[in-house]
């Protein structure tokens, strides 16, 4: 009985002496707070905590948003995460909209805490800013208007440490780029100037893409629909693969086919089906190899990269590079042409190293003649995937006539079957009938006549190159006539 009174008192000394530390340190943080200046407050505050953790078995982490000059991808990370773990119990949230963007940001504000649950165990964060008096600066410009210093603190059991390394910190920033992902706003990104390369982080200025193309809406043939969506499914699940047989995670299409077929509609729906961006590359405008490989450098993971009129556009640096046959005047002519973008340096673009700086890539080439291009950028491997984006199909007719006018069938559709793929006709042409009237009639007899008119001009423009062929012929075979006479005479 005694020995238990006695342990009695010695707990309630210890929680008084606890006690009157821990007033004390209240009464000393209110004096602090006014009267002495914020460096010295966060002194004291900080030699305090130093003191009671030295008797709990809980870690702080401190996660800042920037390391040297350059940011945290953990704290970006942390931010995106804990948007998505607000509790009823949350006082306080910050809201923001980026600027072009379609959605809003929300984290938790200032000195507010969250408790999060990973595999059973807690970890409490709470994002804290404090006041610093000098300027900011980071990578990419220097603000002076910032005045503050923002981190985390992540809080945990002690036993917790290798938990939090190694499975809950890569668990946040798996998820933060995956809700990053899910409400990005797509954007098209081209250079505006190319004669200014040197800064990679400012080569590529963005603009919304706000181009409504889907798979569901392309007037293609369904088949190679389902065959480009199969193929991009699957490229998606396999980033394991690639790296397991040691090949960048990239992915060739070579789009082909006359003008106004759809190939600008099938990458905005390829964009829109990934939620990828679109990086528009105009090769013609580089001056050497080295700037091609300074833009490869400035694209993002997860973006789909176009080259479009790719036959004009190796058409032009073979003509630069064959300019002038004869050797080149003196040293610093020679210099420029060498420098000149060329089919090798587009190859190592395609498929050598550089084409590895960076992950889940989409690369795009188009062409309205695939004849003219070089046998050595369609092998697999460069081009993957070789579409053809041909005429208007009936089976595109009618998706166009339910985009369109909103109909499934009419009596018009038989005399359109029969017709239409014989005319020749582009998706763009057929669209552009269907939108001159409202009327469903009236719209579809001017299409049938537009088909007509082009079936009329297809036989006329054959009747005329069998009437040229026919000639040349008989041009060639009366020379050979002449020139038969002409050795008998001799």
């Amino acid at each position: 009985m005694a020995e238990s009174e006695s342990k009695l008192a010695t707990a309630k000394t210890i929680l008084s002496a606890v006690g009157s530390i821990a007033a004390t340190a209240v009464v000393v943080r209110g004096v602090a707070g006014d009267l002495l200046p914020p460096e010295f407050h966060d002194y004291i505050l900080s030699g305090f905590r130093t003191f009671f953790s030295r008797f709990s078995n809980q870690l702080t982490m401190v996660i800042d948003e920037f390391e040297g000059l350059d940011s945290n991808e953990i704290y970006e990370a942390a931010q995106v995460y804990l948007g998505t773990k607000i509790s009823p119990t949350t006082r306080r949230l910050k809201i923001s909209k980026p600027a072009k963007e379609n959605h809003f940001n929300i984290t938790i504000d200032k000195d507010e805490q969250l408790t999060d649950t990973f595999n059973g165990e807690k970890f409490k964060w709470v994002w804290i800013c404090k006041t610093k008096s000098k300027t900011y600066y980071h990578h990419r410009h220097t603000n002076t208007n910032s005045t503050e210093a923002r981190s985390f603190e992540l809080t945990f059991h002690k036993r917790n440490k290798d938990l939090a390394i190694n499975s809950y910190l890569p668990h946040i920033a798996n998820e933060a780029q995956i809700k990053k992902h899910e409400k990005k706003t797509i954007k098209i990104w081209t250079v505006d100037d190319y004669e200014d390369m040197y800064n990679i982080n400012d080569i590529w200025q963005p603009v919304t893409l706000d181009h409504p193309a889907t798979f569901e809406t392309l007037a293609m043939d369904s088949d190679q629909k389902d065959l480009i969506l199969k193929d991009l499914d699957r490229f998606l699940m396999r980033k394991d693969y690639y790296k397991k047989v040691g090949k960048a995670w990239k992915r060739g299409y070579l789009l082909y086919g006359p003008p106004g077929t759809g190939k600008s509609s099938l990458i905005a729906a390829m964009a829109n089906y990934l939620n990828f961006d679109i990086y528009d590359l105009e090769l013609s405008e580089l001056r050497k190899n080295s700037d091609l490989r300074k833009l490869l450098v400035g694209t993002a993971n997860k973006s789909i990269l176009v080259v479009e009129d790719i036959d004009c556009t190796v058409d032009l640096q073979n003509k630069l590079a064959k300019r002038d046959e004869s050797p080149p005047s003196d040293q610093s002519n020679r210099r420029e042409e060498s420098s000149k973008v060329t089919l090798s340096g587009l190859l190592n673009f395609v498929d050598g190293l550089w084409s590895s700086c960076g992950d889940e890539r989409i690369i795009i080439f188009t062409t309205n003649h695939v004849e003219k291009l070089d046998p050595a950028l369609l092998r697999p491997g460069r081009m993957d995937v070789h579409i053809n984006m041909s005429y208007c199909t009936f089976c595109g007719f009618k998706l166009l006539a339910s985009n369109y006018l909103g109909i499934n069938n009419h009596y018009s559709f038989d005399e359109i079957e029969g017709s239409i793929g014989i005319a020749k006709v582009t998706p763009a042409e057929v669209a552009e009938q269907l939108l001159k009237n409202d009327d469903i009639d009236i719209s579809l007899h001017g299409l049938i006549d537009f088909i007509h008119k082009k079936v009329k001009e297809n036989e006329e423009a054959e009747n005329g190159n069998v009437k040229t062929a026919e000639l040349a012929n008989k041009q060639e075979s009366d020379d050979k006539e002449n020139v038969g006479e002409a050795n008998n005479f001799s």
